[in-house]
C-alpha cells in the first residue's frame, strides 16, 4: 500500500474537517461566563458542563465500537451524519435551551456525536495513510486541540452573546461534514476492523508493555481536561488579585491552542527521539507546571502568560505519542478493542478529575487546586520508565 496515489488535498481537508468538527467540544465552557450572568450559575457549573460532554463521548465511543458502525458503513457518511447531528444540538442550544438542565442534555448529545467525529476522522485518514498515519497523527490531534480552543476565541470576539457563539459552532460542524462528504472519498486502504471484543481484552490487559503505555496515558488524561477547564478560572483569579484587566477568553484560547503546536512539534521530535521519550519529557514539564502553579499567582503578567503557554504546549503535546505507543504495544489480534477500552477509561478519568477539582471551586483557592492533578504526571512518568525497562528486556 506504500504506492497509494493520494490527491494533495486529502490530508488538508481531513485536518480542516477535524478542526471544524471538534469546535463543539468545549463550547459550553466558553459560554459559561455569559451564562453565569444570565442564568445566575456558580463557578462549580463548569463541572457539569464539562462532564456532560465527556460522558456523552464515552457512551458514544462504546456504542460505535460495539455496533462497529464505521466498519458497516462508509466512515465518511458516519462522519457527515454525526457532524450534522452535532450542528443540530448546538443550534438547539442557541435557539431553544433556556435552562441549565436543557443545556446539559444537549451537551451530552454533542459528546455522543463527537465519538463519531474525532475517531472516525482518524479512521478516514488510515484509509489514505496506511503506512504514514504517524506523520499525520500530530496534525490530526493538533486540529482537535485547536478546535477545542476555538470557542474561547469566539467568546472573546462576541462577548456576552452566547447564542451567536453556539450558532457559529453549529455552522462549523455542518461545514466539517460537508467537506468530508464532498472532498474526501473512502481511501483505497480503508481497514474493516472487528467490533469490540470484551472476551479478548483479558489477553491485552495481561500484556505488560500495553499496561505500561495505558497507565502513562491515564496519568496524562487525569491532568489534561481539568487543566483546560480550570485555566480560565485561574486567569480570572489572577486578574482580580492584581487588579489588572485580562481578556480571559482570549488567553484561554491561546493556552489551549498552544497544545496544537505541541502536538505537531512532538510528532516531529518523535521521529528522532521516539514516542516514549517525547511523551515522558512533555509529562515532566507539564508536571512541573502543575507543581509550580501556586507560585505563579504572585508573578507579573509576562511570566504568567509565558508559564501558561508552556503548560498548554506540554499538557496535550504528548497525546499523539500515547496513541502511537498504545497502538505499538497492543497485541495485533485485539488492537481495536484494546484501544477503545483504554480510550474510554482515559476519558472516564477526566470526568473524575474535573468533578473533584470543580466541586472545590469556591471552597479552595484556585491556585492550590492544581496540586490535586499532580499524581497524573507522576504516574505517567513512572509508567513510561517501566515501559522503557520492558523494551530493554
Amino acid at each position: 500500500m506504500s504506492d497509494i496515489q493520494r490527491p494533495s488535498h486529502i490530508l488538508p481537508l481531513i485536518i480542516l474537517a477535524q478542526f471544524l468538527g471538534t469546535i463543539s467540544w468545549l463550547a459550553g465552557n466558553a459560554i459559561l461566563p455569559a451564562l453565569q450572568q444570565q442564568w445566575s450559575l456558580s463557578d462549580s457549573a463548569i463541572t457539569s458542563i464539562t462532564n456532560s460532554v465527556q460522558l456523552g463521548f464515552i457512551a458514544g465511543a462504546l456504542a460505535f465500537s460495539l455496533l462497529a458502525l464505521a466498519d458497516r458503513f462508509s466512515p465518511r457518511l458516519i462522519f457527515f451524519c454525526c457532524t450534522s447531528l452535532s450542528a443540530i444540538s448546538s443550534l438547539a442550544i442557541a435557539l431553544w435551551a433556556n435552562s441549565f438542565e436543557q443545556l446539559l442534555v444537549l451537551r451530552f448529545c454533542s459528546g455522543l456525536m463527537l465519538a463519531g467525529i474525532y475517531p472516525t476522522g482518524m479512521k478516514i485518514a488510515t484509509g489514505w495513510y496506511p503506512q504514514g498515519l504517524g506523520r499525520a497523527l500530530g496534525y490530526l490531534v493538533g486540529a482537535l486541540v485547536l478546535g477545542t480552543a476555538f470557542p474561547h476565541l469566539l467568546s472573546s470576539w462576541i462577548g456576552d452573546h452566547w447564542q451567536t457563539v453556539m450558532l457559529m459552532v453549529a455552522a462549523a460542524a455542518l461545514l466539517s461534514g460537508l467537506l468530508i462528504l464532498a472532498g474526501v472519498p473512502d481511501g483505497p486502504a480503508l481497514y474493516k476492523g472487528a467490533p469490540l471484543q470484551w472476551q479478548q481484552l483479558t489477553t491485552a490487559l495481561r500484556h505488560p508493555p500495553l499496561r505500561a503505555s495505558a497507565m502513562g496515558y491515564f496519568g496524562h488524561m487525569w491532568e489534561l481536561y481539568a487543566v483546560w477547564a480550570l485555566a480560565p478560572f485561574w486567569l480570572r483569579a489572577w486578574s482580580q488579585q492584581h487588579q489588572q484587566p485580562l481578556d480571559t477568553a482570549f488567553w484561554s484560547f491561546l493556552i489551549i491552542a498552544a497544545g496544537a503546536v505541541g502536538c505537531v512539534v512532538g510528532g516531529k521530535l518523535s521521529r528522532r527521539w521516539g514516542s516514549r521519550t517525547v511523551a515522558q519529557q512533555m509529562l515532566i514539564i507539564s508536571g512541573l507546571c502543575c507543581l509550580l502553579s501556586p507560585l505563579l499567582m504572585q508573578q507579573s503578567l509576562l511570566p504568567v502568560l509565558l508559564f501558561w503557554l508552556i503548560w498548554g504546549f506540554t499538557v496535550v503535546g504528548d497525546s499523539p505519542q500515547f496513541s502511537a505507543l498504545s497502538a505499538q504495544t497492543a497485541p495485533p489480534a485485539v488492537v481495536g478493542s484494546a484501544l477503545t477500552l483504554i480510550n474510554c477509561l482515559g476519558y472516564s478519568l477526566t470526568v473524575v478529575a474535573v468533578q473533584l477539582t470543580g466541586s472545590l471551586l469556591g471552597s479552595v483557592s484556585i491556585e492550590w487546586l492544581f496540586w490535586l492533578l499532580l499524581p497524573g504526571p507522576v504516574l505517567g512518568v513512572m509508567s513510561l520508565r517501566w515501559l522503557a525497562r520492558l523494551s530493554k528486556q
